[in-house]
């Protein structure tokens, strides 16, 4: 398990330095002069100058790729062109806004689509085509539009939830829930859809195997061996799929915080993009990375504990 771990980090530190790179060049080639958008038309010269001096805009692009990343290893990020506040400071104020909307969308997406995936695998054919059609519409639907009609139905209309802004944890942890309860919704619809539908076709499989028939057998209750024996060997299934819908709500809270008026990771990211604000998208895309890391990591060490022979490949 440990030679497991260390390879896949060792993996990791060049995706690290080629999402700095590809992000670092993409910038480099927006259109426009980020000088002239923050000073603007009446800047003087003079201003104009020590500003692109002060950003090493006056650099090549590989030098100010170089001083970028010494930043990067001294744990400076840099400072917002407009709020003038470092880049990591304000990451770590709306990281945990960002975490609890992913976290919270991908818990609804396992509980629900699990528990439904094995009903649909052992109760019959209706309920198979039910999970069929919602998670091809679920996944049809784009999650900030889901946002909205939930918010006009939910919020505006019968008021059961409020329709934007976010309560911090330590506040009210009941009034946490309840704020974040429409913008899961909207993250996690899809989600549930295709997580029912792996697990249903990955159980179905499971339950033709030998070892069922022999459980079956031996006189092994139903309950045990749907919940217990064919859960736990479809494990690696709808452990990659929950991985996968993790890191794919990393980008729906770019639209659904917006949709909300969260302030998490996501609204920062339109705001800084809109501004042209390059240390803080810089810095985000960073921050997405590592998250992105260390699910497939925890992914990977969770493959070792339901499949024991992950463990010494």
């Amino acid at each position: 398990m440990l030679a497991l771990i260390g390879r896949r980090l060792a993996l990791s530190i060049p995706l690290l330095f080629v999402v700095s790179i590809i992000t670092f060049v993409i910038q480099s080639f927006l259109p426009g002069d980020l000088a002239r958008s923050v000073l603007g038309v009446s800047a003087t010269p003079e201003q104009y100058e020590a500003f692109r001096e002060a950003l090493h805009l006056d650099e090549p692009v590989l030098a100010q790729y170089g001083i970028y990343l010494s930043g990067i290893f001294r744990g400076d990020f840099g400072t917002s062109i407009y709020t003038g506040q470092p880049v990591l400071q304000t990451i770590a104020q709306r990281l945990p806004v960002s975490l609890s909307l992913i976290i919270s969308s991908t818990i609804v997406a396992a509980v629900i689509g699990v528990f439904l995936g094995v009903l649909s695998a052992t109760r019959g054919r209706i309920l198979r085509r039910v999970v069929d059609v919602g998670s091809l519409v679920g996944g049809a639907l784009p999650n900030f539009w889901l946002g909205l009609v939930l918010s006009l139905i939910f919020a505006g209309a019968l008021g059961w939830f409020p329709s934007t802004g976010y309560i911090d944890f330590s506040v009210s942890p009941g009034l946490w829930a309840w704020s974040l309860v429409l913008p899961v919704a909207a993250l996690s619809v899809g989600a549930v859809g295709i997580v029912a539908k792996v697990t249903r076709d990955q159980m179905l499989t499971t339950m033709q195997q030998n070892f069922v028939r022999t459980l079956r057998a031996a006189g092994v209750g139903t309950g045990s061996i749907v919940w217990k024996h064919s859960l736990r060997s479809s494990g690696v299934s709808i452990l990659t799929v929950l991985g996968i819908v993790f890191i794919a709500s990393l980008s729906g809270t770019v639209l659904v915080e917006n949709v909300f008026v969260l302030p998490g990771l996501g609204s920062l990211a339109v705001a800084a993009t809109a501004r042209h604000d390059i240390p803080t998208i810089q810095g985000i895309a960073l921050v997405f990375t590592v998250i992105v890391i260390i699910v497939n990591l925890l992914i990977d060490l969770a493959y070792g504990l339901i499949n024991p022979k992950v463990r010494i490949s």
